[in-house]
Formats: C-alpha cells, structure tokens, sequence
C-alpha cells in the first residue's frame, strides 16, 4: 500500500495498491521534491474515466514502469473531483505548453521548485502506439532533461509565468459591443457550429453542452417576446435536445444521460454517466416541456429523476458523483445486449416493439452487440408496426421493466459514492424543475433532501466543503460550489418555499461574496482569499464541463437581490459582469452563462410572489409557471414563513386568513397588491 489507502476519493484509493510511491497532493509530498531535488510527475484523473483505467492498467501497475517513476520522480495523484483548482490551473498550464485542449489523465512534469510545468501531456502508453512514445521511455527522456538542460527549462517556466499572469479576464478592454448585439452574435456563432442533421455544435466527438442549448432556447424566447421569433434557435435547441434523447448517449433502460457520443449521430457514448450532465440535462429538457407535451422529453424526465433517487442518492440525501465507464473490466459491458438474449427476455409483441424502436432490428453497433438508440419517432414506429399508442405504451414499459429487471443481475459499473457540493447544486436545481413541471413531489422531496444534506454535512455557518465520503469532509469549498449551491436553492424555494432554504441562501451569497470577489478589479475568483496559493488564481468565464462559476453567481445573485431587495448582492452581480465584459466580448459563445445574466441584467428580471395561506398558493402559481419564461422567477412564500422578504406585507388582526395577495415586479418596480386570480391571470399570462 501507497499512501493513497487512507483518502476519501475512490479514484485516488483505486491506486492504493499500485507499485507506485504515489502521494496525494500535500505539503510533505512538495516538501521532499523540493528537498531531493526531484521533478513531480503529476498524474490527474477521476473514478469514472475509461482513459484514467486504461493508462493506471498499463503503467501504474507495471513493477517496470513504478520503478522508473519512483526513481526519478516525486508522484502524486488528484482526483480533479475533489480539486478542480489543481485540475484547472495545470489544465491551462498544458494548453499554454502543447496549444492543445487537455483531457484526462493530465500527465504533468513540474519544477520542485517553482511548481511550474515543464512538459504535459494526457496518455501515454506502456509501449509506443497512437503516435505517442512509451511511458518508461518519456519518464528517462524527461529526467535527462531535467539534469541536463535547467537553465532552458527555467527559462521556459518564466515565460509559461508570464503568460499565465495575462489571463486575467478583468485585464481585457471590452468593445462597446450593445448587449443585444452581444447576444446576437452568441446565436450566431453556436449556429455557425451547428450540426442541422444530427443536433449538437462541433463535430464528434460531440458533448450535450447543456449551457449552448439554453442559450439558443433563451435567445428564442427572448425573441419571440420581442414579435420577432427566431425559429431557427429554437429548432437548434429542440432537435439538439431531440437527438439526444433518441441517441445511444441516453440510458433508455435506466435512465439518465452518458458524458458524450464518440460519433457525431449521438450513437455511441463514452459510457460514464456524471451527476453534473444528469442535473443540467434533466433541468433543461423540464424547460423544454414548458413549451408543450413531448412523450420523448416526458420519459428522458422521469427516468433521469427516477435513476437519480434510485442510483444516485445517499441514504441521508446527498447526490452521489458518477457511474464507471467500465464494468468486469470493459467499456460498456453493462449497457450492452445481444438480440437473442433481448428476444428470450420478451414476448413476441414486446419484442417487435423494442427491436423496431431501439435498432436491434439493424446490424450490431458496438463490437457484435447493441447498445440501443432510438432511429425513428414513437408515432413513426407505432404506425409502422400497427399498434395503438395505450397499446404500444405497454408494451414498451413492460419491456423496459423486464430489461431493467435482467440488468441489475450484471455486474454494475463502480460508483463514485463522495459528494460533491457543485455538483449536488445542479441536481437540485434540476430535480426541483423536474417536480415543479410535471408536479412529481417525490421529486422534490429528494431535491429538499439533497440540499438538507449539504447543510447539515458540508456547511459550518463560515465556510462550505467541497466534497463528502464515509462521514468525513474535505477541502474548503470553491467558487462552483457557493454559486451552484445557490441557484439550486433559488430553484427550491421556487418550488417550494422554506424559511431554512431562504437562511442558507443568504448565508452562501454572503460568504461568496466576502471570499472570493475581488474588491480591486471585481469579478469572483475560483479559490478563496485564504485557500491554497497555486502558481495561477483564475477567475473562471468560460463554460466548460459545467457552466461557468461567475457567471452561475451572478444569474443567482441577480436574483436573490431582486427577491430580497438586497443592492449588495445586485452590485457583485453588476461589477463581475462589467469586470468580465471583454473576456465575454471575445467570444460570446462560450460564455454562455455569462450572457444568461447579461440578458436578464439588461432586460428587467420578471418576479412574480404570491403570498397566503400555503394550501391555497398552488392555484396561483400554476398560472404563473405557464409556459417557458426564462425573464421569470416565481416564488410562493406562506404566511406562516418567518424569512419573508422584508417588504412583503404580513398579516394583522382582522386580516381575512384564506385570502391571497400577490406581487408582480418588472427590474425595480412592483405592482399594488394583486388580490383577484382572474386579475392576476391577466397580468401574468
């Protein structure tokens, strides 16, 4: 056993056994590379990654290899779950040194001294393949290279410095561009990308990109309120969301959505499933529904949330990080079938249905087996084989039971059982839209649970802790997990409201606030003022994998100032999207979150709150949650609720107690008390 035994991270622990000296990141594990005088191969991965297994099989394990590393290297695992600020600056560190998008495992060499990457890569092999040298081989290069050529290569460090120290995003002049041009050219550039065949933006492999897909959906309804609807975005977000659903990419036993397709049809997944993927998707196609009935959105909703409470869900709440790729050992293995084992599972009818439907009637599509995909719309397949929609419905869920059924007796794919904080927040908040639009209180509940559990296990009154397992928390909370953890609570006191929601909110944007705005130069940075000093401090702008933690956090404080009418919260909001305005300008299209809060920002927030007895308040709000408003934020708040925002009426003596009263506000300005549904149906319809 390494050193790795004792860690929470499971990713970190599957390579307690391994030949290698490896440490976890940590001030004895620097301290003696500085004092051997020894590079640090810094190796960066997580639990779920095919790619991180593959390289941890050929190399990690191999005696041959674990020599060589521990001979000429000081070696130390991160799991970029638990530090993503390890994995962001080294990230960029390998984009800088290669001019190359990065990936995992990140493979890199730093200085002892400095902690500056000298070379980096992703995977590398046991023996040369792929275009790419043999690991032992690389590792006596490097170390040549270490002894021999130290002045070259801390030359080379100072100009990697520099160039790091010229990412700060609030150092980039912004063009003047109007905010609707800025928006415009956002549009335009994802449609530049846009696969019109197959949905999706790039080419394969393809990423769902959650955060580009609202944008086009926001920027068709924005549109469409303006009377001049853009139906080109909107037929980009519907049939991105429509090939996705239909694609291999999506469990249609199970539920829930893989990390991306290795093809550009959406066919084939990289077969990790990612808690982060599933929150923003299920938020996003509970959006889409907001525009009318879809059997095929309806079903991705119900059994992604399904699969999260069942697959997902620690006992006491919290959500649960990721599914393995692999399973006995082989991507896929557990997602796969053969016709004839599918064809014994099934009637005959049954049978035709899922064969016709899920492709098994077309050639294997995954090394002599299937993983199963959707080619054709239900109504297309229904009329083709006669049946009619009841019966083809149970048809379907009786075949889907008995497949679910067949599957739990394989062997699963290892779950990543830690908590994260960012990532529970994008659960939660796509849980709690998934309840509140197909009124599923189960759903919210666990939602409820969720952010119960992060409360109670990851907060003490100052700070947050980025991550949970067997009882035991790690690391200070990064800016991801204030500013997700916030729009999720925004999104449950939406749903539902509670007075310890309200609380925590409050707390979270505050603290936020207080650790990591810049007061000099504005804008959020990813650490706190008081966390680990590393060899760059970015302030995160561009959505990647999630979105983009500034601007998660002004969308969220931007609403909270609203809800609360509190101007501290309005004008971190304002000054980080001032601040980040060029970095933006540069490239809308990867700002996407970013532009969500430019948009909102500039075209007056919408808040509609209703306020009464708690038994009558769902009425109401059902006519206020009408349709796909992304300008609206609907809140229902009791009369018997303690943390009401200030300026709302209470109730006095003589009050009637079964009346209601609502508020509408439109940026700064609110209307008189509403009292009349019919009234009040008018103004918000």
């Amino acid at each position: 056993m390494n050193r790795l035994g004792e860690e929470t991270s499971p990713y970190l622990r599957q390579h307690a056994e391994n030949p290698v000296d490896w440490y976890p990141w940590s001030d004895a594990a620097l301290a003696r590379a500085r004092d051997e005088d020894k590079p640090i191969l810094l190796s960066v991965g997580y639990s779920a990654c095919h790619w991180c297994h593959v390289m941890a099989h050929e190399s990690f394990e191999d005696s041959g290899t674990a020599e060589v590393m521990n001979r000429h290297f000081i070696n130390i695992k991160v799991d970029r779950e638990e530090r993503p600020d390890l994995d962001k600056v080294y990230q960029l560190a390998h984009q800088l040194l290669t001019q190359r998008a990065g990936g995992w495992p990140l493979t890199v060499f730093l200085d002892p001294q400095t902690l500056l990457p000298f070379f980096a890569g992703t995977y590398f092999p046991r023996s040369p393949r792929f275009n790419l040298p043999g690991f032992a081989d690389l590792l006596l290069r490097i170390d040549q290279v270490y002894r021999t050529q130290r002045d070259a290569l801390g030359e080379q460090g100072e100009r990697l410095s520099e160039a790091l120290l010229k990412l700060d995003p609030t150092g980039i002049a912004a063009q003047g561009l109007e905010d609707a041009k800025l928006l415009e050219t956002a549009r335009d550039q994802l449609a530049a990308g846009f696969d019109a065949a197959e949905g999706g933006f790039g080419t394969a492999p393809k990423f769902p990109m959650p955060s580009s897909i609202e944008r086009v959906l926001r920027h068709w309804a924005y549109s469409d309120r303006a009377g001049n609807r853009d139906g080109d975005a909107l037929d980009m977000a519907m049939t991105t969301l429509t090939k996705i659903a239909r694609g291999g990419i999506y469990d249609h036993v199970g539920g829930g959505f893989c990390r991306y397709s290795t093809d550009r049809h959406w066919e084939i997944p990289h077969f990790e499933k990612m808690l982060y993927d599933n929150g923003s998707l299920l938020g996003l196609y509970a959006d889409a529904l907001a525009l009318g009935d879809d059997s095929l959105f309806e079903a991705a909703v119900r059994e992604t949330a399904d699969w999260i409470r069942r697959d997902m869900q620690h006992p006491e709440g919290g959500y649960f990080s990721a599914l393995d790729a692999d399973s006995e050992g082989e991507e896929g293995k557990y997602y796969l079938w053969r016709r004839d084992a599918v064809k014994r599972l099934l009637t005959d009818d049954e049978y035709l249905l899922v064969a016709t439907l899920y492709g098994l009637d077309k050639p294997a599509n995954f090394e002599g087996r299937w993983n199963l995909r959707r080619g054709d719309a239900w109504r297309a397949v229904l009329d083709r084989l006669g049946f009619e929609p009841e019966t083809g419905g149970s048809l379907l869920a009786s075949a889907k039971a008995k497949l679910l059924a067949e599957r739990d007796t394989r062997v699963p794919p290892a779950r990543d059982d830690k908590v994260l904080t960012a990532w529970n927040g994008l659960a939660i908040r796509g849980m709690a839209k998934a309840a509140v639009r197909l009124d599923e209180p189960e759903w919210l509940n666990s939602a409820q649970r969720a952010a119960d559990f992060v409360r109670e296990n990851l907060w003490d009154g100052e700070h947050l802790t980025a991550t949970w397992r067997d009882s035991v928390g790690k690391y200070r909370g990064y800016l991801d997990d204030y500013a997700n953890m916030l729009e999720g609570l925004i999104e449950l006191l939406s749903a539902a409201w509670r007075d310890v929601d309200a609380a925590f909110a409050k707390d979270l944007a505050d603290t936020m606030i207080r650790q990591f705005y810049d007061p000099g130069d504005n804008g959020f940075f990813f650490t706190a003022h008081d966390q680990e000093a590393l060899i760059h401090r970015p302030k995160p702008t561009l959505d990647e994998s999630m979105p983009s933690g500034n601007g998660t956090a002004a969308c969220a404080l931007i609403t909270l100032g609203h809800l609360f009418a509190d101007t501290r919260y309005l004008d971190a909001a304002d000054g980080t999207l001032r601040a980040l305005r060029g970095a933006v300008e540069q490239y809308p299209a990867g700002h996407c979150t970013l532009l969500s809060a430019v948009e909102v920002s500039a075209r007056a927030p919408e808040q509609v709150i209703v306020r009464g007895p708690a038994d009558a308040l769902d009425a109401w709000l059902r006519v206020a949650r009408e349709g796909y408003r992304p300008w609206r934020r609907v809140f229902g708040v009791p009369d018997d609720c303690v943390g009401a925002p200030d300026y709302l009426p209470g109730r006095v003596d003589g009050d009637d107690r079964s009346a209601l009263v609502a508020f509408v506000c439109r940026g700064l300005q609110c209307s008189p008390p509403i009292d009349s549904l019919d009234e009040f149906t008018r103004i918000v319809s």
